[in-house]
């Protein structure tokens, strides 16, 4: 880790989504590196919000606006001027993709255009990042993991416009990036979890929100099989293909990031393992039920093959699912007995930095 710190260290950093669950933790890790960072989001997503919770602005440029608005989006680049940009803005849920399917599109697809035109139009860039999904791929409902150069073609809105997110950057890739200094790679990462996410229609913070109110805890689908995998897991992914490009451009391009096999679960035995380390933690027992509540489809089996990732990169997740909830528990406790979260993600960062 020693050599991807010293290499951020005074590094122009710009990141869309800043304000979101997986971009507080992002910017967590970058200012701990001496990174020089400049978030763009629109306002909190949640309520509670992290980002809020950890006062991560400051120390950082912290500027709100849309990334469907070209005009805001160019100038707040123009005056970051980054030689890394990592995008990760979007509308990130299914089910809020069926109830508004043209503000998904909106900013996952033209939201992603946008920043693709920013980089094009600014010789300060070396490094782009676009930050997709495991849902990209045409779900086929099989046991063995999806590979890079499978068909693209999600299923929901959601899933959707991230497959056309992925074609877009490939598109301006051939057609603007392919003979100038500028290293582009798109990311799929599993279903992300950890302390801090205060999202609706996510299995961890309805977990957090049944416990802390001594509820059952409601588990639409226990059979459905994800590449769960807590939320520092893909950051430094990113972080560290950001990096490698930047330093050898023949590295870009698609890349898995999924957990071990030993590590993909259904629901049903993810809950089983958060009630297993909320009791060991609380000593209060917490139970689930079933009870699907007939909502639009979502896919049943869907997992990752990482095999490339590891291969050029010499990658390997760092947390097993066992240590990945004992940090969820950990810092859900922390903060509902209004102790230092802070001080909490530090020292979960400094453990994942040292395979703890």
């Amino acid at each position: 880790m020693s050599d991807i710190k010293e290499f951020y260290k005074g590094k122009k950093v710009f990141l869309t989504g800043h304000t979101g669950f997986k971009g507080t933790w992002m910017c967590a890790v970058l200012k701990s590196w001496g990174a020089e960072v400049t978030g763009y989001s629109m306002d909190l997503p949640t309520d509670p919000s992290l980002y809020e919770l950890t006062q991560m602005s400051v120390g950082m440029n912290d500027v709100r606006g849309d990334v469907r608005d070209l005009e805001a989006l160019k100038e707040a680049f123009d005056k970051a001027a980054p030689e890394i940009v990592i995008h990760m803005a979007a509308q990130p849920l299914v089910r809020e993709s069926y109830r508004d399917p043209v503000g998904t599109y909106a900013s996952n697809v033209m939201g992603t255009v946008n920043i693709l035109e920013c980089v094009r139009l600014n010789s300060c860039v070396k490094s782009f990042v676009n930050v997709t999904t495991d849902k990209v791929y045409r779900n086929k409902e099989r046991e063995e993991g999806y590979v890079e150069d499978e068909e693209l073609c999600g299923y929901d809105p959601y899933s959707n416009s991230k497959s056309c997110s992925e074609l877009v950057t490939d598109s301006y890739r051939n057609s603007f990036f392919k003979d100038i200094d500028i290293a582009v790679s798109t990311l799929r990462a599993g279903n992300v979890i950890g302390g801090g996410d205060f999202a609706t229609d996510r299995i961890i913070p309805d977990c957090i929100r049944a416990a802390l109110k001594g509820e059952d805890i409601i588990v639409r689908n226990p059979y459905s099989t994800r590449p769960y995998q807590h939320v520092l897991e893909p950051v430094m992914v990113y972080l560290m293909v950001a990096m490698m490009q930047y330093e050898q451009p023949q590295l870009a391009g698609a890349y898995n990031i999924g957990p071990d096999d030993i590590d993909c679960l259904n629901t049903g035995e993810l809950v089983d393992l958060f009630c297993e380390k909320w009791e060991k933690e609380t000593g209060r027992k917490i139970a689930w039920i079933n009870k699907h509540d007939g909502g639009p489809h979502e896919a049943n089996l869907l997992k990752l093959n990482s095999s490339k990732i590891k291969k050029t990169f010499g990658w390997s997740p760092v947390w097993h699912m066992n240590t990945v909830m004992e940090k969820i528990v950990e810092w859900t406790n922390v903060y509902h007995n209004d102790g230092d979260i802070v001080a909490c993600m530090n020292r979960q960062i400094e453990d994942f930095e040292n395979g703890r």
